[in-house]
């Protein structure tokens, strides 16, 4: 007797565990943005090798994702799980975190240019495991239930985002041995909860049983499939048109906010972006579900481009509040989609290469951003324009990516 197919449920509790691994990641970027400046000048290097750190470090991970992305594809379809992968990247960042600051005590002479490596070689520990870690949000949701899934993913980033600028001087005041350890135990029990939450292998049932509704992320799979070079091209340049394009508001909004508005509250205004992205996140989620992944992405995109605009010319602190909350809805469109959109371009045996093939765009957007648009000059309302751009040129990608879709 044959059954018809049982629709795979969302297994909310390992969503719930890699939310926690977002957010874990989102907070140790936020700790390590807030100390660079400060850790260099005190072993006497310029400020503004701190841009070049960041130039590089996101060059490499532009390579380091998508091949941590492949290995751990192969590593799937070879012992049945990813998880070592993760694993040791997570140890890596972890030891490496907790060493950074006691450069500032053994850091002195020569032995300071250990502290660039070690930075260099954290931000590399970082990009061995996010793509095979948040890759296998494919593996706990299926078809139209990604976004839904996904909104956890945005609504714990988000919160561990808005640290940054509401939470800034708190954690400055921690110190830097105290904020880097804090920092490093989350992402540890992130990993152990992640571990902890992930289904397990199911004994497989009778042939005559009604069918399990979903292999755990032990199950094997079949051989991995070829790459669809056409899809990752375009999954890539969405993430570089979503990166650079946040990247510069987050670049312009501040300043416009400082030339326009004397005594602004910049760190109120970014913190409503972060808060709105986190409190839309499940809406938005819903609303996906019912449009469709892809023409929630590019509504996104389009509200985003034109908000961006509006950015450029913020004429007071509570219009500069109503414009990033505005703006961080819309990017909860997009923050939803983008893990989804890249699954669904790609083979499921291919997951881990799909997502790092977005974060490498990502990747390359920072750079661009850091090193072309930083300190350029380039007034709020041009860097607006040229995110404006960059987010429609992403809508474009994604709108036009139907036809190669997998799923």
């Amino acid at each position: 007797m044959t059954h018809p197919p049982v629709a795979k449920p969302i297994l909310w509790g390992p969503v719930w565990g890699l939310a926690l691994m977002q957010g874990a990641i989102t907070l140790l970027w936020v700790i390590y943005n807030l100390y660079l400046v400060q850790l260099l000048t005190q072993l006497g290097f310029p400020p503004g090798l701190a841009v070049s750190l960041l130039v590089l470090e996101n060059l490499l991970a532009m390579v380091i994702e998508p091949l941590m992305g492949t290995f751990s594809d192969q590593m799937q379809h070879q012992i049945g799980t990813r998880l070592p992968l993760i694993s040791l990247g997570v140890m890596l960042t972890v030891a490496l975190f907790i060493v950074i600051p006691t450069a500032l005590i053994w850091g002195q002479g020569p032995l300071r240019w250990g502290l660039p490596l070690l930075l260099v070689a954290w931000a590399m520990a970082m990009a061995v495991f996010r793509s095979p870690a948040l890759s296998l949000l494919g593996r706990y949701a299926m078809g139209t239930q990604l976004p839904q899934a996904a909104s956890i993913l945005t609504l714990v980033g988000g919160l561990s985002g808005a640290m940054g600028p509401i939470a800034g001087p708190f954690i400055l005041g921690l110190g830097p041995f105290v904020a880097f350890t804090l920092g490093s135990g989350v992402l540890l029990l992130a990993s152990l909860t992640l571990r902890w939450a992930g289904p397990t292998r199911k004994v497989e049932p009778p042939r005559d049983a009604m069918p399990v509704s979903i292999p755990a992320d032990m199950a094997a799979h079949p051989g991995v499939s070829s790459l669809p070079w056409a899809a990752l091209g375009l999954v890539f340049g969405a993430g570089v048109g979503v990166g650079l394009g946040f990247r510069l508001v987050m670049t312009a909004l501040p300043a416009a906010l400082t030339q326009r508005v004397p005594g602004a509250n910049v760190p109120l205004v970014l913190g409503a972006l972060f808060i709105a992205l986190a409190l839309t996140a499940i809406p938005a989620g819903q609303m996906a579900r019912r449009l469709g992944n892809r023409r929630a992405m590019v509504l996104g995109l389009s509200a985003m481009a034109g908000l961006a605009i509006l950015v450029g010319v913020v004429s007071s602190t509570a219009v500069g509040v109503v414009l990033a909350a505005l703006f961080g809805a819309a990017l909860s469109l997009v923050s939803n989609g983008t893990l989804p959109f890249a699954l669904a371009m790609v083979p499921p045996t291919r997951a881990g290469v799909g997502t790092g093939t977005y974060f490498s765009g990502g990747a390359l957007a920072a750079s661009l951003g850091g090193g072309l648009f930083s300190n350029s000059g380039l007034a709020p309302a041009l860097l607006t324009l040229i995110a404006a751009v960059a987010f429609l040129l992403a809508g474009l990608c994604v709108g036009y990516s139907r036809r190669f879709s997998q799923g």
